[in-house]
């Protein structure tokens, strides 16, 4: 796979290849606070990408923290599954893409930890860039996060 640039994601089969390279974030987490960083897609092998992101939380208590994450994303028909980074590995999300008129790929998951319920939506917009919305429920979480990607210059 090789980095490809582009101002539309093209189908549900495209996303994987597309995704390659570095990307800036703006993270909201609703009554929370906020993260900027930078998260990049290697390849792993022809269906794999490793995801890492790196970035400054900036939480409401004025607390401020250097924060990082990491996830598979193993392609799959129209979408792809998201695990997490560790061994063995753990589905944390499958995402099947469809997409719309106005160009726009959308999917959808739920994703059950202990008792509290993460309710994800993943848009590809035709310009280019993409976001990740997490709706948190349950006993021990209550936030919404959004998290917004551009291409890194």
């Amino acid at each position: 796979m090789t980095e490809t640039v582009t101002d539309n994601w093209g189908d549900a089969s495209e996303v994987m290849k597309r995704l390659i390279g570095a990307w800036s974030f703006n993270r909201l987490i609703a009554g929370q606070g906020s993260m900027q960083g930078l998260a990049t897609f290697t390849p792993l092998d022809p269906d794999g990408l490793a995801y890492r992101e790196q970035g400054r939380l900036k939480l409401l208590t004025g607390t401020e923290l250097e924060a990082e994450r990491e996830y598979v994303f193993r392609e799959h028909g129209r979408g792809f599954d998201v695990f997490f980074r560790e061994t063995p590995s753990r589905l944390f999300q499958a995402i099947e893409l469809a997409g719309s008129d106005d160009g726009v790929l959308t999917g959808s998951a739920d994703h059950l930890c202990h008792f509290d319920r993460y309710q994800s939506t993943y848009t590809f917009r035709p310009e280019g860039s993409f976001a990740i919305r997490h709706v948190v429920s349950g006993p021990r979480k209550d936030y919404m996060m959004i998290t917004t990607y551009t291409r890194a210059a």
